[in-house]
């Protein structure tokens, strides 16, 4: 049942993706681009992802999943120096490549050459962020 319900959502996310456009990296520069042609588009996909995410969260409040387990909590976000650095890295990537996580595994089947070498340096990426994470937690705390 997990499994189903996992191709399910995926395959639902996959074909909005498409759908909506997001694996195209001109249409994600251009909602990047606020100071020439931007394309406010993006806007649209997000606010189709935050509001239905909006109601799950309240009435998953007190339920359990399908599947068994629970849901995970809410916790406020800490805005701290780790949080700034990967959200910088992360946007430069965003900017750089017009692809985030989802879109690039996505492109893995038309993307040629570039998509594979982007989704390669992005598992890197993945990779390193542990040990850059604990880095930074040393040079915060050595301060």
């Amino acid at each position: 049942m997990r499994i189903l319900i996992s191709l399910l959502a995926g395959s639902l996310f996959g074909a909005g993706l498409l759908i909506s456009g997001m694996t195209d990296t001109t249409k994600v520069q251009g909602w990047l681009d606020v100071f020439g042609n931007w394309d406010p588009t993006l806007a649209f996909v997000m606010g189709g992802a935050i509001l239905p995410m909006l109601v799950a969260w309240r009435m998953t409040a007190h339920r359990k999943p399908l599947t068994g387990g629970q849901f995970p909590k809410a916790t406020p976000p800490q805005l701290d120096r780790r949080l700034v650095i990967g959200s910088i890295m992360f946007g430069m990537g965003w900017g750089l490549s017009g692809l985030c996580p989802g879109p690039a595994i996505a492109s893995i089947t038309y993307g040629g050459l570039g998509g594979i070498v982007f989704l390669a340096a992005m598992l890197a990426g993945m990779i390193a962020a542990p040990r850059l994470g604990v880095q930074l937690d040393r040079s915060a705390n050595a301060a």
